[in-house]
């Protein structure tokens, strides 16, 4: 009856659309489904962060503009302030690209399998969408690029590394996009930190390319939800007029500020979680029968013998969730790099379950 009465006031595109939902995590004991760092923050970011959140005013709306953490990102990758947004987690900046120059009547390409909030963003916002399918190793090809362009698109999304599969593209291919389909490419660098391979390598990126990241990867900051865009100022004042007023909270713009400030202590990170994902990946493809997927990222995606929902009740069971991902890459399960020890945990379930 519930469902009958939301879908005679629903718009009848959206009435095949569930809502988004992530596996629950209270009965787990080690948590690698949603590609965070197992790292908290340090206590020298802990203490300047109350300093920040001491300074603010909370009976006040925060600067609807983030300037302040804008400059900050902006020093960080050689750019100008107008070239920098700043948005509630990466998917928010991805909304808002779709809601800005997407929409009735427009198209996005995307290349499958890939992250699956790209589809679901463009089913809110009434945009079309062309699948371009990639087979393994997944790299976006001239022939892919061709049949971008045969789809006409206003934009076009690159994720790199990709999630689910973790392969990243070249640093000149969402260029070489923009290029061949006339369209808004949008490049998807949530794990860009984990690979070393960027677009933004040289700066701002082309005139036609923007590039997304977040702070909730690498820096360790999903809690937070701080996502930004680094792209030419003309698509940065587009995104601005459908944004809402104040959108990203103050509290949450001084959480960035201290962790671009505090920078420094990413890399290490960085090598930990990269040297532990390298580690799963090792030991996973010493278990027979199991295939592993080259990752980029800070997770690996993987095929257990036996079926990708037997293998992740099993895992479930043990107190360990990972990501069943058989819905975009069939077969597969994705398992974030976590410490040592919760990799220690992972790898000794998985051999019980696929014993």
């Amino acid at each position: 009856m519930e469902k009958q009465f939301v879908s005679r006031r629903l718009r009848p595109d959206l009435v095949g659309v569930e809502a988004y939902s992530t596996p629950a995590s209270e009965a787990a004991v080690v948590r690698l489904a949603s590609n965070e760092s197992p790292f908290p923050p340090s206590p020298g970011f802990e203490r300047d962060l109350v300093a920040e959140l001491r300074a603010l005013s909370l009976n006040r709306y925060p600067d609807g503009a983030s300037m302040r953490l804008r400059r900050a990102l902006a020093e960080r990758h050689g750019v100008e302030p107008e070239f920098v947004w700043v948005a509630n987690g990466s998917n928010e900046i991805l909304q808002q690209t779709l809601l800005a120059f997407g929409g009735a009547g427009r198209r996005i390409v995307t290349f499958a399998p890939t992250y699956a909030m790209y589809g679901r963003i463009a089913a809110v916002t009434a945009t079309q969408v062309e699948v371009v399918p990639l087979d393994p190793p997944f790299a976006i090809l001239e022939e892919h690029a061709g049949r971008a362009a045969a789809a006409n698109p206003d934009l076009v999304v690159v994720c790199s590394p990709n999630n689910p599969t973790g392969n990243a593209q070249t640093p000149v291919a969402a260029a070489a996009l923009a290029a061949a389909t006339g369209a808004l490419v949008v490049a998807d660098e949530a794990y860009a930190e984990f690979s070393g391979s960027t677009t933004l390598a040289g700066g701002a990126p082309p005139r036609d390319v923007m590039v997304v990241r977040t702070l909730s990867k690498a820096f360790g900051m999903a809690g937070a939800r701080v996502g930004y865009c680094v792209a030419d100022p003309g698509i940065v004042e587009g995104l601005r007029r459908v944004a809402l007023p104040y959108h990203l909270s103050g509290p949450a713009q001084a959480s960035a500020i201290v962790a671009l400030r505090r920078a420094d202590e990413v890399d290490g990170r960085v090598a930990a979680i990269v040297a532990e994902r390298d580690r799963l990946a090792r030991a996973m493809a010493a278990i027979s029968g199991t295939r592993v997927l080259p990752s980029s990222a800070n997770f690996v995606a993987f095929r257990p013998p036996g079926g990708a929902r037997a293998a992740w009740c099993g895992l479930r069971e043990r107190g360990l969730l990972v990501r069943d991902v058989s819905d975009v890459l069939p077969g597969h399960l994705r398992v974030t790099a976590g410490t040592p020890a919760e990799g220690d945990r992972f790898i000794e379930a998985l051999e019980e379950v696929l014993a």
